[in-house]
């Protein structure tokens, strides 16, 4: 099904594969004669490397610096990108600018603070010349393929399932202050990736959908790293197999590989996509060169892929459902020791319970958002429920289309009906059920979703207060097979069903009636909207000469999410007010991490209004003591205090920046790691004046609770030295080592001067 090359591999003429081994490369000159081309010159005819230097500006090949052709983001994030920006100088967005209302679409908690900010968002469009999407409307990827794409392009999104590599358009999903970079006419910096072809072939069998393909690649390359922070390019005779739907579908699940982004080879398909949508000069064909050089292959036989099932709780931990229901048991026993790691003690979880008559029996199933929602999926969904019914027990199914056009062309074609004939409920598009606001399962209940991710909590449980439910992902056609079977599991693949496949039919006049497109100009004279919530950012000091950190929190859960590290669902409430969001941070995670944070934080202020430490955090004094009797010159005026927290390998998930900045307004200085899961999370903590250090070893030489010094650090970062020496402070000062990896010139410049605010306004 999905099998990986040990090394890398060329391709030739888009169709052979020789994977690069001892001989290799005097077999290929033979071969190829005059075409042959090392593996340096040919990794540049990846359509990947082409697109990437076409949008850079640092005339280097090596280290980039990209300028991208739009943005988008939606309504967890984009308050606080213009906040930043604003205090940065903003005056007008100087490229295409697209503000999605797909999250917080429900205006029904926290009083009025959801609409407050779609005012906001509504009046920054056309005071900064910018596009805003009204709720209900489209989720923010559904619009960003249907208007915003392009062959060659790139966008940036503050969004981490920003792909749109079926479409032949380049998409990163980045935290927010790598979009107010590009909102201030600066760069996003980043050395060249590597680059893994995803080498398709055959076609897929009726009733095997894209988040089979998904799956099942995320399951072969996830623990592996095989593509962190590489960019996958999908090439070989089985994509032409696949329509632009399909390709969509497995496209926007490359984020949970832990992939940098994603391109595809483009063909007529692609084309037609941009002529349903009334863009067609939009196209642009893509493909790999003759000789084309990747640093590993990924081989997806589409013929031989089944119906799958990524169980609670991760995208990773992937099954066929043939498997799953042949060995129920056991694997349900490995579900409930991974949500032991997460979980320990605070809550029994079991799905044992779900097993009626060997079977395994779920109460929901949803169809939503940028992986669910699409045409193709709620068509055969709807295909495999005509004429049967969902039954009148626990289980429920709710179906959101990802955008209002394909809302309206499901009603005018009779899918709609036969949907909620069948006993679904169909919704408008909202991204809710992807990250904890929508159809919030029972405590205990298992649901079962065609949506991204399916992370501890995510969908609304509350560990701290004994309420847990779990998530399972499947596709649109195995949830509407099980929909069918009144809630027992079932693959798409073993019922009977004629799928329909009816032609889809854009209508750009629902867009045209409500979407606002200043079409680029900006009108200073709007005032901008706030609502009570909407709160600016602290103000936030410069690195010091020195550092003294407090262990707040220790994490040794192999991954740690960013849903893990400020909670999604309704905290998201709070995203437009820095300091009620912070009050959230780690809390389904580690319930004392604020109220510790804040003890720090009071003896930080009280140094920066140049008062006693002592008097705001006591234990302190003894701390200090003993540094200034191993380093002369150490006081207050020169040593920052704050605090820490240690993980094995944080961020994996959501780009919100809220996971970094959370921290720094709760006096966070800096984080631990052994490894960091995503770039965008260490880019969040490098734009938030936070250090992302590295500690390689498995045996910590601290423990929570523990102070660590760190001195000369302000040196260190101007000087570039990727090795830190930093002492535990106990009865005696015990010296060990941290990393930093590699910083661009940028990235010290923010860290010295505290933060992305300070760095572009001093």
């Amino acid at each position: 099904m999905i099998t990986l090359s040990k090394g890398g591999a060329y391709l030739i003429n888009g169709t052979d594969v020789v994977e690069v081994n001892e001989g290799t490369e005097s077999a290929l000159k033979n071969k190829l004669g005059d075409k042959y081309l090392s593996k340096e010159d040919a990794a540049k005819n990846t359509m990947a490397y082409g697109i990437l230097t076409a949008h850079n500006k640092s005339g280097n090949d090596k280290n980039l610096q990209i300028k991208f052709d739009k943005l988008t983001s939606h309504d967890i994030t984009f308050v606080g990108i213009i906040q930043t920006a604003r205090a940065s100088g903003l005056e007008k967005f100087p490229i295409p600018y697209v503000l999605t209302n797909c999250h917080n679409s429900l205006c029904a908690v926290g009083g009025t603070i959801n609409e407050d900010d779609h005012m906001f968002g509504l009046t920054c469009a056309k005071k900064y010349g910018g596009i805003y999407v009204p709720p209900h409307q489209a989720v923010i990827h559904q619009f960003a393929r249907e208007m915003l794409s392009g062959g060659g392009k790139m966008i940036l999104g503050s969004d981490s399932h920003t792909r749109y590599g079926a479409l032949g358009t380049m998409a990163m999903g980045e935290g927010g202050p790598e979009l107010v970079k590009q909102l201030l006419s600066q760069t996003y910096d980043i050395n060249m990736p590597g680059v893994v072809g995803v080498y398709m072939t055959g076609k897929p069998q009726p009733g095997v959908g894209p988040q089979d393909v998904a799956i099942a690649i995320i399951g072969a390359v996830f623990a592996n790293g095989y593509v962190k922070n590489k960019v996958m390019e999908f090439v070989g005779p089985g994509v032409s197999n696949l329509s632009a739907d399909f390709r969509i579908g497995v496209d926007v699940m490359t984020t949970e590989t832990t992939c940098l982004s994603s391109i595809w080879r483009t063909d007529n398909q692609i084309k037609d996509f941009y002529d349903i949508h009334g863009r067609v000069d939009e196209y642009k064909e893509l493909n790999p060169g003759e000789v084309t050089y990747y640093d590993g292959m990924i081989y997806v036989d589409l013929d031989k892929v089944k119906p799958m099932i990524a169980m609670p709780f991760h995208p990773s931990n992937a099954y066929t459902i043939e498997e799953l229901n042949t060995n129920l048991m056991d694997i349900l026993d490995e579900c409930e020791k991974k949500a032991k790691v997460s979980f320990g003690d605070k809550v029994q979880f079991t799905l044992k319970d779900k097993v009626r008559d060997g079977k395994l029996y779920v109460e929901q199933g949803i169809i939503a958002g940028c992986a669910g929602g699409g045409y193709e999926n709620i068509c055969d969904a709807a295909d495999i429920l005509k004429n049967a019914n969902i039954g009148c027990d626990e289980f429920t199914l709710s179906v959101y289309p990802a955008s209002t056009p394909i809302y309206v062309e499901l009603a005018r074609n009779g899918k709609l009906a036969d949907l909620m004939a069948a006993g679904a409920v169909v919704k408008t598009a909202f991204c809710g059920p992807c990250f904890g606001a929508g159809d919030t399962p029972a405590n205990n209940a298992l649901s079962i979703r065609h949506s991204t991710r399916n992370f501890p909590n995510r969908e609304g449980s509350k560990i701290q207060n004994g309420q847990i439910a779990s998530v399972a992902l499947m596709d649109a056609r195995s949830i509407a097979a099980t929909a069918a079977n009144k809630g027992y599991l079932t693959a798409a693949t073993d019922i009977d069903v004629n799928y329909s496949k009816p032609k889809y039919f854009f209508d750009k006049t629902i867009y045209e009636n409500r979407v606002f497109d200043s079409k680029g100009v900006a009108d200073p004279s709007v005032e901008i909207k706030f609502g009570p919530n909407i709160k600016d950012w602290p103000e936030m000091v410069a690195l010091t000469e020195n550092l003294l950190l407090k262990v707040v929190s220790e994490i040794h859960d192999p991954v740690t999410t960013t849903d893990e590290l400020i909670p999604s669902g309704e905290t998201s409430s709070y995203r437009s007010n820095p300091l009620g969001l912070a009050e959230f941070t780690l809390s389904r995670k580690d319930p004392e991490y604020v109220g510790r944070a804040k003890e720090v934080q009071a003896a930080e202020k009280a140094r920066e209004r140049g008062e006693c430490l002592a008097t705001a955090l006591p234990e302190i004094k003894d701390i200090m003591h003993k540094v200034k009797a191993n380093f002369d010159g150490v006081d207050k005026t020169n040593t920052g205090v704050g605090s820490t927290i240690y993980a094995v390998k944080p961020g994996d998930g959501s780009a919100r920046e809220q996971a970094a900045s959370c921290q720094k307004v709760l006096g966070g200085w800096a984080n631990i790691a052994m490894e960091y899961a995503t770039k965008r999370y260490r880019s969040n903590l490098i734009n938030w004046g936070m250090l992302p250090f590295l500690y390689p070893e498995e045996k910590l030489p601290f423990a929570n609770g523990d102070y660590i010094f760190v001195p000369g650090i302000e040196k260190a970062i101007r000087e570039k030295q990727d090795k830190i020496k930093a002492y535990v402070v106990k009865d005696e000062l015990v010296e060990f080592e941290l990393g930093l990896g590699e910083l661009t010139d940028d990235e010290r410049e923010i860290i010295l001067k505290g933060c992305l605010i300070n760095y572009n306004r001093i």
